[in-house]
C-alpha cells in the first residue's frame, strides 16, 4: 500500500522510515493532486496553528476535509484532526469527534518518555512526549486506545486514528503498523 506523509512540517522522514518499517510504500505529500494516489495519510507532528495556515495556503485543509482517506495524526496531527480544540472556535479537519487541549503536558523542558500499554497492540510502545496534546473527550463512536496519568493519548474513531505523542521518534513502529493493517488495509 502506498501511505503518504503531508510534508509541511514535521518529521516527515522518520515517518517515512516507519511506513517502509511496516512493508509499504511512503511517499512525501506536498501537493494536494498527490493525495488520489494513497491509500492512507499520516499528518505529522509540528505547531498546529503553523501546520494549519500551511494547509490552508496550498489548498489542503478544504481537500483533507473532504477526503475520505484514512487518516494517523501524531501530535500536532492529531490537534488537526480534532472536532473541536480548547480555547478555539473551530477544530481544523474535524475527522474525529474529541475535544483536545494544546501543551496540556507542560513546556519543551517537560518533555518525556513512557512505554505505553495501547488497545489492539501486544507489547508497550515506546512514546515521546514533546509539548504534546491530550484528548479532554471523546463522543460514544471513539475508542480510547491509551492513557498517561488519566489523561486520554491515543483514540481511534472508524478510519481515524490520533495520538498525542512521537513513536516516530523512537525505533518503534507498532502504531504505524497498526494504522496500516487495522484502518487503511480494511477500508480497502
Amino acid at each position: 500500500m502506498k501511505i503518504g506523509v503531508l510534508a509541511l512540517q514535521g518529521a516527515v522522514r522518520e515517518h517515512l522510515k516507519h511506513i517502509v518499517l511496516s512493508g509499504h510504500e511512503g511517499v512525501t505529500v506536498k501537493r494536494v493532486e498527490e493525495l488520489a494516489a494513497l491509500d492512507g495519510l499520516v499528518l505529522p507532528g509540528g505547531e498546529s496553528t503553523t501546520m494549519r495556515r500551511l494547509m490552508d495556503l496550498y489548498g489542503f485543509t478544504e481537500a483533507l476535509r473532504q477526503s475520505e482517506l484514512p487518516m494517523y495524526g501524531t501530535c500536532a496531527g492529531l490537534i488537526l484532526l480534532a472536532q473541536d480544540i480548547e480555547g478555539y472556535e473551530e477544530g481544523h479537519l474535524k475527522k474525529m469527534n474529541i475535544k483536545v487541549r494544546r501543551n496540556s503536558f507542560g513546556r519543551q523542558v517537560d518533555s518525556f518518555e513512557a512505554d505505553l500499554e495501547v488497545k489492539g497492540i501486544e507489547e508497550q510502545v515506546n512514546a515521546v512526549f514533546i509539548r504534546a496534546p491530550h484528548i479532554l473527550s471523546v463522543a460514544d463512536e471513539v475508542e480510547v486506545l491509551s492513557e498517561v496519568d488519566d489523561k486520554i493519548v491515543a483514540v481511534r474513531q472508524d478510519k481515524y486514528l490520533g495520538i498525542s505523542f512521537h513513536p516516530e521518534l523512537t525505533d518503534d513502529y507498532k502504531i504505524m503498523k497498526y494504522f496500516i493493517e487495522e484502518m487503511v488495509a480494511k477500508n480497502q
